[in-house]
């Protein structure tokens, strides 16, 4: 089966060698056609497995195409060139052409189309390389932006900015983050906008920047909703316990539902957070005894409960 493939697929490259010959009847060469039959020959390489064959065929495809002035099928020769090299995870590789492509994509008019493929080119690399994937969802979420689709635009910069906090590039996460909440408020989805508020404060406690947190909440009264919401009153009480030194106080809005099941990587920021000084233990023990039990293995207990709770 695989031979049959190769076989077809080299009858496909004589064909288009064919078509790009000139004669005295035939002036110039049928890019057109070359393409097509290169296509074709990708196509049978691809099935029968030969990714670096079927890469060099989708680039001569491309070739063809960008002399026929048809950009966007060479766009998509180029992209389709990259997931060759995806098949043989040389993701770098990978990554170049498609970013190669979607300049091409870009150049042709048609923006969409060049956002969607740094999307998936973020997914891609995503499991390996974390900063190319955050560049890569910072610029498909550019592309929307200047397109004026912020819906889209923000769940790429959503995506972006869980990977900065993945990486403790917290500053960058801050930033990320007031934008997204500021294109949430520009659509006016504002339970979003309370969710990023919380993102926010947990990004500036870890940063050590409790006025930078507070400031979050302060501006988030003005959003619709957001004063005296379930969200609005887990941050007073934590910015409150956290300028108090309170830990117990901040142990318990970290480990509620609210927090402990916001986006994993939010999540860890709630339940790793310590009060300055802490050492990691609750400033309070309990008021009387749990089942009967005496008051210093129940504070030991609560000690313990510090790394209780898991991550969701």
């Amino acid at each position: 089966m695989a031979a049959q493939k190769i076989n077809e697929a080299h009858e496909h490259i004589a064909k288009a060698e064919k078509c790009l010959k000139t004669s005295l009847t035939k002036w110039k060469p049928d890019f057109d056609s070359a393409a097509s039959e290169y296509a074709k020959a990708a196509v049978c390489f691809k099935n029968a497995k030969q990714y670096d064959q079927a890469k060099d065929a989708y680039l001569k495809e491309a070739e063809y195409h960008t002399e026929n002035k048809t950009l966007f099928h060479a766009a998509k020769a180029i992209e389709q060139a990259g997931m060759m090299m995806k098949e043989q995870k040389k993701m770098p590789e990978a990554i170049q052409y498609i970013e190669k492509a979607c300049m091409m994509y870009m150049e042709n008019g048609t923006p969409d189309t060049a956002a969607m493929a740094l999307d998936r080119a973020g997914k891609l690399i995503e499991p390996i390389n974390l900063e190319k994937a955050v560049d890569l969802y910072q610029k498909a979420a550019g592309v929307f932006e200047n397109e004026d689709r912020l819906r889209q635009a923000v769940e790429l910069l959503g995506k972006a900015s869980r990977l900065l906090v993945r990486l403790r590039r917290l500053d960058e996460a801050a930033v990320a983050l007031q934008k997204e909440k500021n294109m949430y408020k520009e659509i006016e989805n504002f339970p979003m906008c309370f969710k990023k508020t919380t993102a926010q404060v947990l990004i500036h406690l870890h940063r050590g920047d409790y006025v930078a947190a507070d400031k979050c909440v302060r501006e988030s009264y003005s959003l619709p909703g957001y004063s005296g919401s379930e969200d609005c009153i887990a941050m007073e009480t934590l910015l409150q316990g956290y300028d108090e030194q309170d830990e117990d106080q901040v142990y318990r809005v970290c480990n509620s539902p609210l927090l402990k099941y916001m986006d994993n990587d939010y999540a860890k920021l709630a339940i790793s957070l310590r009060v300055p000084g802490g050492g990691g233990k609750k400033k309070k023990a309990p008021a009387a005894p749990q089942g009967g039990a005496s008051g210093a293995p129940a504070a030991a207990d609560e000690e313990e409960d510090d790394y209780e709770g898991g991550l969701c």
